[in-house]
């Protein structure tokens, strides 16, 4: 498993060392003491798991503080964009995006850090995706970014004519207009 800094910092990338042969693969998806010999320390206590079809944008989203959530995402079953936004003002990567295709193919995982927005776009037919969070969902603290912000100008890899948003997702403020810090 090799554990990769991104440009934006706290912002990893993992990819794990995969065993094949004739009857498949196996590989460590997560390994607690790994992670923490990685500077990775959270606790995670839920897992998720999403199904979308090709064009799906789900996001961007996040909670804003004292719920905000770590996440470890992976794809189990086709092709994502998957996008980070931080949201840390602190930072000297503020309102920065780091995007990366995950697939199953190549099983690579995203720490996505507190302080951040999350999103992904579906490029296959259909996709599966199974993140873990380290907090629980609190409905008072979500909020969202809209997908097609001037300001961040994130490609999703997807013809505009093949977007499928949510209404709840459609209707998430501009970056510019965001009102809250971690």
């Amino acid at each position: 498993m090799t554990f990769e800094k991104t440009a934006i910092q706290d912002l990893i990338l993992i990819t794990p060392t995969v065993f094949e042969d004739p009857r498949g693969y196996f590989f460590e998806a997560y390994n607690r003491a790994r992670f923490l010999e990685n500077g990775i320390g959270y606790e995670f206590i839920q897992d998720n798991q999403s199904f979308s079809t090709r064009g799906v944008i789900r996001g961007l989203h996040l909670q804003i503080n004292p719920f905000a959530q770590a996440k470890l995402v992976r794809v189990l079953q086709g092709e994502i964009v998957d996008v980070a936004v931080d949201l840390r003002k602190s930072s000297t990567t503020y309102g920065q995006h780091y995007s990366v295709v995950l697939s199953a193919e190549n099983k690579k995982q995203i720490v996505v850090p507190h302080g951040f927005a999350h999103g992904f776009s579906v490029l296959s037919d259909t996709a599966s995706v199974l993140y873990k969070v380290d907090g629980a969902y609190d409905k008072n603290s979500e909020r969202g970014i809209r997908y097609d912000d001037r300001t961040l100008a994130i490609d999703w890899q997807l013809r505009p004519d093949e977007v499928l948003v949510s209404d709840k997702d459609l209707v998430l403020p501009g970056f510019d207009a965001i009102d809250w810090e971690f």
